[in-house]
């Protein structure tokens, strides 16, 4: 069966589709180690579309699997960080369903649906919808709401100004690196990119996570720009053991 296409960012979801998903689904890279990845579970009637976001999902790093109707969703729900609920289901109104979601915890819920009036909208988000996206709708917005949702109930928690490891000193307050108290020259996205690191010494940082965070771009392959980047770090800090390379994922911190 013939898959998706690949340019994600320019495909639209249709309000319709009719094509069976594929019994095994498509590879997506995760986004460090599987204790960031953000898990979002589709439910969704139409079997295209719940294989193109799924897909597309994986893609961008994210876990995803699907459900078909608003029973499994009720069901499932809880094992997930984020829903992305039709509310045109086969068995039970996707109000109903949203409803019934919020009654049982605050896992965010992002509203796809065919419904385009201002008076759907408005049910859908006194439902308790935290978004609601009409289709057809492009994929680049359906992230960028996905990303603006889970910064609002999923604030990042309240990092350290001052990092030191051993010889190394990290001051965010005056953007200055320090090795064996002697000023290191940085760059000022090399700062960003060595204080990420340094912030989160026991994680791995996928290299999509990277080019989001640093260079504010959710959108470009990640490509020679980081290793760039490290490279000269590792040159400045006089010794590659300070970001280690965890190969096809991304970098964590080290230690000289």
């Amino acid at each position: 069966m013939k898959q998706p296409s690949g340019n994600l960012l320019e495909a639209r979801i249709p309000r319709q589709a009719t094509a069976r998903l594929p019994t095994t689904p498509g590879p997506g890279p995760g986004p460090g180690d599987a204790r960031t990845a953000l898990r979002v579970l589709v439910v969704e009637n139409e079997p295209r579309a719940a294989e193109f976001l799924v897909l597309g999902l994986r893609r961008h790093g994210y876990e995803a699997d699907s459900v078909d109707t608003g029973a499994k969703a009720l069901q499932t729900h809880r094992d997930a960080d984020l829903l992305l609920l039709d509310l045109d289901l086969p068995d039970l109104d996707g109000l109903e369903v949203c409803r019934g979601i919020r009654a049982d915890c605050e896992t965010p819920v992002i509203a796809v649906t065919a419904r385009d009036t201002e008076l759907d909208r408005v049910l859908g988000l006194q439902a308790g919808a935290d978004d609601y996206m009409v289709k057809p709708y492009g994929f680049r917005e359906l992230m960028a709401r996905i990303e603006a949702v889970m910064r609002r109930v999923r604030p990042q928690p309240q990092t350290s100004q001052v990092i030191s490891s051993g010889p190394l000193l990290i001051d965010a307050r005056t953007r200055e690196v320090r090795l064996h108290d002697r000023p290191v020259e940085v760059t000022r996205k090399e700062f960003d990119l060595l204080y990420l690191l340094a912030s989160q010494p026991e994680n791995v940082i996928s290299r999509k996570q990277l080019m989001t965070q640093v260079w504010d771009d959710s959108w470009s392959r990640p490509g020679r720009t980081i290793d760039t980047h490290v490279s000269s770090l590792r040159g400045k800090l006089g010794s590659s053991s300070w970001i280690i390379t965890v190969r096809g994922v991304g970098f964590r911190f080290g230690h000289a």
